[in-house]
């Protein structure tokens, strides 16, 4: 079910530095680590817990620096599917 803005912007309260995309229906997070083997490492932990809810962020890896973006791509909008990902992702982050 799509998420009313304010919906979202309550959600985020939850979240450890995720924000609103102003132009798209999309919640970003950078995260930052130790270097290249610390940002594999996450990738993999958060490929395990996306493949369990058959949901997947689009994921930038940049050396040691993480950009996570979350979207129900199906709906067109933010669903409870993406603040449930961004906070099990929040788990995971060291």
């Amino acid at each position: 079910m799509k998420l009313t803005e304010d919906q979202v912007r309550d959600g985020l309260t939850r979240l450890a530095g995720w924000e609103l995309d102003p132009e798209a229906p999309v919640i970003r997070r950078t995260v930052r680590l130790s270097g290249f083997p610390a940002a594999v490492s996450l990738v993999n932990e958060i490929a395990q817990a996306a493949e369990q809810v058959d949901h997947h962020p689009d994921i930038d890896i940049r050396y040691d620096t993480l950009h996570l973006a979350l979207s129900t791509h199906s709906e067109g909008a933010l669903t409870d599917k993406d603040m449930s990902l961004a906070a099990r992702i929040d788990e995971l982050v060291p």
